[in-house]
């Protein structure tokens, strides 16, 4: 154990060194390297920040306007058919847009139910085992210059499917 501490604290400076050791070795411009490097990131987050806002503002939209409760509300019948807690559904469709939002859901959730009730465990695991799939596919995809998704969407979808049902399955396994 003491090994693994010691290996998680000076990983980073290791790296550092190791990076710049190779550049001195190779004769790179590492300053300028960098610098390059840091206005292409630049770039980079100015292509990318309209759509994080947007993403961010159809998050807040969603919750204060009550659309969420509402989506929620007409997808309880089936969530209810496929065992799916209905105090999850929110957790679920705002993870696909942000993580953030959904970890507030999620401490909403412990406050209410507790971290260890079968609901909490639900939420967590749901965390753990699915992705923001339409905050991915519009952040790299638009960072990349990608407007054809092809089978991106259906494919996440499916994968965060199959993760909340394994939440669902595990939750109950350990609560159990």
């Amino acid at each position: 154990m003491r090994f693994l501490m010691f290996l998680s604290q000076a990983i980073t400076p290791l790296l550092v060194f190791y990076i710049l050791g190779f550049a001195v070795l190779s004769r790179r411009p590492v300053m300028d390297d960098f610098l390059d490097g840091a206005k292409e990131g630049m770039r980079t987050v100015a292509r990318l920040l309209p759509t994080l806002v947007g993403l961010m503002t159809a998050v807040a939209v969603w919750r204060s306007s009550g659309f969420l409760d509402f989506l929620c509300g007409l997808l309880a019948e089936p969530a209810r058919f496929l065992h799916i807690p209905a105090q999850i559904m929110p957790v679920a469709l705002v993870r696909l847009v942000s993580n953030s939002a959904a970890v507030s859901l999620v401490l909403d959730l412990f406050q209410k139910y507790g971290p260890d009730s079968p609901l909490g465990l639900t939420a967590s695991i749901l965390m753990s085992s699915t992705e923001t799939v339409l905050y991915c596919i519009s952040v790299y995809f638009g960072s990349a210059g990608i407007t054809r998704i092809r089978y991106t969407l259906a494919g996440g979808l499916l994968a965060t499917a199959v993760g909340m049902g394994a939440s669902i399955v595990l939750a109950g396994w350990m609560g159990g």
